[in-house]
């Protein structure tokens, strides 16, 4: 099997604690070929969805705080998407629209023959905050509107609300709002653009102080633990990236029968891993991009996702190979 990543530049990437690097390791133990390449190296040619790539290996007992953690296999070249065993898109955030020319393309591709996950239609037609609208017997109030009187009217009827825009990653742009907060007429003139830009606003969750539970789904079903994701001190977000602590946890039942039916509904429409938020026993976000906590769940549990991944990966390519 031969697996392209289409990825973020390779150095940027921090290695020791990155689900996609976790990803490669666990598909090269199993005798595939990696394969990467940026979002801007694919293109369209006489109909045909291209990229330029180039095969990588990763360093047996490499230090993964370093960046010399892979080495090239290859020369740059230029291959089909089609002749690839499978891609793997892991381009993070923000969906701009070079990311939904991107989607496109391998959309594209997929009709070609191509096997891409996620595919590029469900990652385009579940954006990963505006797809909880989908579920809303899962989700704590909600609003999602770029019109002012909409969203004063919201925070006038629940008060403590939590407001973010619907690109962002890593808990960036998130504000929680308190009653009477005096700047919350600057906080959505600022996040909406002044009515340009549509936002959410949800009604605050005090069970945020449990964590922020991150619930993988791969291939429609959950794994057996989550990572509660604890806000620091002083903080509303237990995003990692906004310094929140990873606890991994048991998977309790609720979040389970939340996630098996999430799973059963999205999984048949392209989206093989999807990250699930939530918070007491509401959705907050269904993240399908570039979901993470791989690694914070392997460390912590005698679960090792990423070998969990690529397992379920390979089998289901194996299963279509023989179809």
């Amino acid at each position: 099997m031969h697996i392209l990543f289409i990825i973020d530049p390779l150095p940027k990437l921090s290695a020791y604690k990155d689900t996609s690097v976790a990803m490669m390791q666990a598909l090269q133990a199993r005798d595939c070929k990696i394969s990467v390449c940026l979002q801007s190296d694919l293109f369209v040619q006489m109909g045909t969805v291209y990229a330029t790539t180039q095969q990588i290996s990763i360093v047996p007992q490499a230090d993964l705080h370093t960046t010399q953690w892979w080495q090239y296999e290859s020369e740059p070249q230029t291959q089909a998407l089609k002749d690839f065993s499978a891609v793997v898109m892991r381009k993070d955030p923000p969906f701009d629209m070079e990311y939904l020319y991107a989607t496109h393309m391998l959309e594209r591709a997929e009709h070609q023959g191509a096997r891409v996950f996620n595919s590029g239609r469900a990652i385009r037609n579940y954006p990963e905050k505006l797809s909880i609208s989908e579920f809303p017997q899962y989700t704590a109030p909600t609003l999602i509107t770029s019109r002012a009187s909409l969203l004063k009217e919201f925070y006038k009827e629940h008060q403590d609300v939590v407001v973010k825009p619907l690109d962002g990653m890593g808990g960036q742009g998130i504000f929680r709002l308190k009653p009477d907060d005096a700047n919350f007429n600057s906080v959505i003139e600022v996040l909406s653009r002044g009515g340009q830009q549509t936002i959410m606003i949800q009604k605050y969750l005090p069970e945020i102080t449990a964590g922020d539970k991150r619930v993988l789904i791969i291939n429609g079903k959950p794994i057996p633990y989550v990572l509660a994701r604890m806000p620091s001190h002083g903080e509303n977000r237990g995003n990692l990236a906004a310094g929140g602590k990873g606890v991994a946890q048991p998977i309790n039942d609720n979040d389970k029968a939340i996630a098996e039916f999430i799973g059963s509904r999205l999984a048949p429409q392209g989206l093989f891993l999807i990250g699930l938020d939530i918070i007491g026993t509401h959705i907050t976000e269904i993240n399908v991009t570039s979901p993470t906590c791989f690694v914070e769940i392997s460390a912590q549990t005698d679960f090792n996702v990423a070998a969990h991944f690529a397992n379920e990966l390979l089998q289901v390519l194996q299963q279509t190979s023989h179809s």
